[in-house]
């Protein structure tokens, strides 16, 4: 963060005129504009910034938490604050109108050559925006997103206005930042020696993978130790391209010069003649001196047919080996017809597997004799199997694909209806039965058939007007019909293996889950007999093990006081905290105190989206579990749980459980 001399120093230096002097020094002096909320879907937190001494807001985790990330490691960025005063913004709407807004931008960013506001969008977001309001966003000749009022507001005072999409997000940049978190918030000094024998493993093997360098220095440095050096810049690795979580891919070198060196070594020793093999359904492959066509390329094996119709899968990562090893090539020449590569990109995954069926009964009959009763098959149904091997044999050249079932040719598959009463049938759907009224099927259809008999239209059947209705798609019908909550279990599942950060984290005490619920149990007074209701737990679990890491147990309702002992009981049990902390909209997870303690640790503070259970299933299952268990078991449970309580209780009478600083693992 700049102080007063480093600020008019940077104003000295680009030479900022008195005006914009103001209005930064103006931005610089206001808090945040308003407390930031996540919405339906969005997951906002507070980022507690090292660079800043503050936390910063943000909306979204997978867009705006992305961007924070790059500014508080980039060290051109030299300050950054959220949520600066909003700007007036004037442009046309897409039907001419001039159209006047206060707009908030998220972020100001002051860097070495340059200050600018800042706008963080999510690429959908920003196409629909560009349809809705054209003369606001927009691409420019450089191919990134503008907004033209927002540059023209900055540029009165020679300053800058960007827009950031999701689209510009280094995933295994952001991947990396995360795991390195705790490395690069807490100095841990690696001893000389440890130091020094890490450093000689690199340097004896430049590009030494990452996997290998913890097997070699396991006997006097720890991973720990491995991490830490290369957080503080001792060793390089490509944080843009590699992850480290994949530790086999990632190639760890003394420098940045080190590595391209050895990478235009690596580029000048290639062959002059770069392989490229094809093995999309339908391509030729050259393997042991024959020639295999693909049938059918999966997410775990290749599926290859030889010249003597003999099937062959091979795993994907076998697969790879071969091609890297040369043993494996394109073979172009005898590439097969179009008409075959057509039919194999058209058939199903259920379409092939009974063509493989299929295949291995007519080889077995063809070059072993086997009959029709040994494999228990009708012997008309072979002969017709044969007969369509044989037959696609002599016009395509492939056997396999008539073996095929083209059960989607079947039948007549012409349209009945007329397409005015399709186009009536669409449209009550669209407009009379997909509403928040929540007609009934037959109510709608009957006034579909009211309107058709008046516009001398042929009505559809109620058998159809049904059939139609549910071949729409689940998810916009249920929005539009009883609203978001109740269309989200028919949102698609979020795996995010391929794009974004790992859901649950790349190691433990990366991410924990906070939560509370009401035990299932009466508690009765031993000595007096009266009863004390029923107790509150509170838990914090390991999102990447699913360990429970503290438990706290009161007759209080949930509050800042539950949320804080929780985090006393895990700094007593495992001496350190999680990085990020995800949590409920709940009322005591925004209290000053919890916020602060997570601040004062950074920690990291994530709320999740309301009526979204699925994000926070790590916690969510196992206390439904427990809300729902039976009452002899959750009292087998709570006894457990009050002893373990009474102790501490006991401990902290005693001044023991101080909370200490979260430490690296």
């Amino acid at each position: 963060m700049l102080n007063e001399d480093g600020l008019r120093s940077w104003y000295h230096r680009l030479g900022v005129s008195s005006h914009a002097q103001r209005e930064i020094g103006r931005i610089r002096a206001s808090a945040p504009s308003r407390r930031v909320g996540g919405g339906r879907s969005n997951v906002s937190g507070r980022y507690p910034s090292k660079k800043m001494g503050v936390t910063i807001q943000f909306e979204s985790h997978r867009v705006e938490l992305a961007f924070i990330h790059e500014m508080e490691h980039d060290p051109d960025v030299l300050e950054y604050g959220d949520q600066p005063p909003a700007i007036p913004l004037e442009y046309l709407s897409a039907r001419g109108r001039r159209v006047a807004v206060m707009h908030t931008p998220d972020y100001f960013v002051i860097c070495r050559d340059a200050a600018e506001w800042v706008e963080c969008k999510t690429e959908q977001d920003l196409v629909t925006l560009a349809e809705k309001s054209p003369n606001r966003y927009g691409h420019g000749d450089d191919e990134r997103w503008h907004c033209a009022p927002g540059e023209a507001y900055a540029k009165r005072y020679g300053l800058g206005y960007r827009v950031r999409s999701s689209a510009e997000i280094n995933w295994v940049y952001q991947r990396n930042i995360q795991f390195l978190e705790d490395y690069f918030r807490f100095d841990t000094a690696t001893a000389p020696g440890v130091r020094d024998l890490v450093l000689a493993q690199v340097e004896a093997e430049p590009g030494l993978s990452l996997s290998e360098l913890y097997r070699k220095s396991a006997v006097g440095a720890s991973r720990d130790d491995v991490h830490s050096l290369i957080a503080s810049g001792a060793m390089y690795v490509d944080l843009h391209n590699e992850s480290l979580a994949e530790s086999d891919k990632a190639h760890v070198f003394l420098s940045k010069e080190m590595s391209r060196a050895c990478q235009r070594v690596d580029e000048a020793r290639l062959p002059t003649g770069l392989r490229f093999v094809d093995f999309t359904a339908g391509s030729s492959l050259a393997w042991d001196g024959k020639t295999w066509t693909v049938a059918n390329a999966g997410d775990t094996r290749i599926t290859l047919i030889g010249e003597d119709h003999a099937l062959s899968e091979i795993e994907i990562s076998v697969f790879e080996t071969l091609v890297k090893q040369g043993r494996i090539t394109g073979n172009g020449a005898s590439r097969p017809h179009s008409e075959i590569v057509c039919l194999l990109a058209s058939a199903s995954e259920h379409d092939l597997k009974t063509a493989n069926d299929r295949f291995d009964l007519v080889h077995h009959h063809l070059h072993h004799g086997v009959s029709a009763r040994e494999m228990r098959v009708p012997e008309r149904t072979l002969r017709l199997w044969t007969a369509q091997y044989r037959r696609a044999k002599e016009e395509h050249g492939s056997g396999y694909v008539g073996l095929l079932p083209r059960t989607s040719c079947r039948g007549n598959r012409t349209q009945r209806l007329p397409d005015d009463t399709r186009k009536l049938l669409r449209e009550f759907i669209e407009r009379d039965y997909e509403t928040l009224k929540q007609r009934s099927k037959f109510s709608s259809w009957a006034v579909l058939k009211r309107a058709c008999d008046e516009g001398g239209v042929v009505a559809p059947s109620y058998a159809t007007f049904c059939k139609a209705v549910g071949q729409r798609p689940k998810l916009d019908q249920a929005l539009k019909r009883q609203g978001h909550r109740a269309a989200y279990v028919y949102e698609p599942f979020c795996w995010e293996l391929s794009r974004t950060t790992p859901r649950h984290g790349d190691r433990p005490f990366e991410i924990g889950h906070i939560d509370h619920t009401e035990l299932d149990v009466e508690v009765v007074c031993s000595q007096t007999g009266r009863a004390l209701g029923r107790p509150w737990m509170t838990l914090l679990t390991d999102a990447f093990s699913r360990r429970v890491l503290s438990v706290y147990l009161t007759f209080d309702e949930p509050s800042y006081r539950s949320c804080m002992m929780i985090l006393r009981d895990c700094v007593r049990r495992h001496a350190r905290l999680p990085q990020i902390a995800v949590v409920d909209g709940g009322p005591e997870f925004k209290s000053t105190y919890f916020e602060t303690l997570l601040a004062r640790y950074e920690c990291t503070k994530k709320t999740r989206p309301p009526t979204k259970a699925r994000f926070g299933s790590v916690l969510e299952a196992p206390v439904r579990h427990r809300k729902h268990a039976n009452r002899s078991q959750l009292a087998w449970q709570y006894s457990d749980y009050a002893q373990r309580a009474a102790s501490d209780e006991i401990r902290r009478s005693q001044g023991a459980g101080r909370l200490d600083a979260r430490r690296v693992a």
